[in-house]
């Protein structure tokens, strides 16, 4: 299964030791998800880790960034996308591109409510619904 993470799924990851962004990213590999994001979310990531905490910039090298797999964000998409948040299109257009399963965010205003939970088959959820999701169907 392919999850694209969002930047704000990265950067909680990085900037605590508990909870479900960061539960997704160290269990990925033993529950046979692929972590997928975008060079976008890599950047703004980079650029926003200073404000989540002193140890976040460690915690993003060495335990969450090795454990994604960075693609270049595209920005052509063959379907029509209409949504208002032109910042968040990037994210959704690359999740599209790479065929993910989900794409896990912690941005409900702007994702869940704008766009809905689904979107040509991609599932919208934060980490923490696609975990109470993934443990109803007897993954977890």
């Amino acid at each position: 299964m392919r999850l694209f993470l969002d930047t704000s799924v990265l950067l909680a990851a990085s900037g605590s030791g508990k909870g479900a962004s960061r539960f997704v990213v160290t269990e990925a590999a033993a529950r046979g998800w692929e972590l997928v994001s975008s060079d976008y979310c890599d950047e703004e990531t980079r650029r926003n880790l200073p404000k989540v905490g002193r140890s976040a910039a460690t915690a993003w090298k060495n335990e969450i960034a090795p454990r994604v797999r960075f693609v270049r964000a595209s920005v052509a998409l063959d379907k029509p996308l209409v949504f208002p948040k032109a910042k968040d299109r990037p994210v959704v257009i690359a999740a599209l591109a790479v065929r993910s399963d989900w794409l896990l965010n912690l941005d409900e205003g702007d994702f869940h409510t704008k766009l809905g939970r689904e979107v040509y088959g991609l599932r919208i959820a934060t980490p923490g619904e696609f975990l109470v999701e993934q443990r109803a169907q007897g993954v977890l």
